[in-house]
């Protein structure tokens, strides 16, 4: 009896560790990272999807609670979101050392994002997608280093050329990427 138990434990042992690995490798093909969403007051306002597609990354940003118009939106240095202006979360992500904005000659930052359009019932659900950033490990732009990056939407739209920030405004809401 004893050697069946030991026996039956081995073969489930054996086929829990064989399992595992199938499981991690489905959650590392689906690549998926959801990113909660806070406002200033700290209050959760929704939530982020962030998924790698070949070459891209691509965002699902759903939120409410927002002032209807066009907003910034950015991908920022540090993994931090602590309210009320959010300023923990550092500046664009930026490891190429280049300007902000996509019409800037000198630019762009990696973390430069599309302008969301809030709805006048001041919600949000956009898809965004960016070559410039990467979950895939090793990447210089890999949004998932020590510490993580955040994703920050501005009370502004951005006007793809000013540096540092496309004169966005203050920093409304934040999720940290890790």
């Amino acid at each position: 009896m004893k050697t069946w138990v030991t026996l039956s434990t081995a073969i489930l042992l054996a086929s829990s560790l064989a399992f595992q690995p199938a499981m991690a490798e489905e959650e590392a093909k689906s690549g998926q990272l959801n990113v909660p969403l806070i406002n200033s007051k700290g209050e959760p306002i929704g939530n982020a999807t962030l998924l790698q597609r070949n070459d891209k990354v691509i965002l699902h940003v759903e939120a409410k609670g927002l002032k209807p118009g066009a907003h910034g939106i950015h991908i920022h240095t540090e993994g931090k979101c602590e309210a009320p202006d959010f300023n923990s979360a550092g500046g664009h992500f930026n490891p190429h050392n280049k300007q902000h904005g996509f019409k800037n000659p000198q630019g762009f930052h990696s973390g430069d994002l599309p302008n969301i359009q809030v709805k006048q019932d001041g919600t949000v659900n956009a898809k965004l997608a960016s070559e410039a950033v990467s979950l895939q490990p090793g990447k210089p732009n890999y949004l998932l280093k020590e510490g993580g990056t955040s994703l920050i939407i501005h009370e502004k739209p951005d006007d793809y050329a000013t540096d540092p920030s496309g004169k966005s405004g203050a920093r409304i809401a934040c999720g940290v990427i890790k």
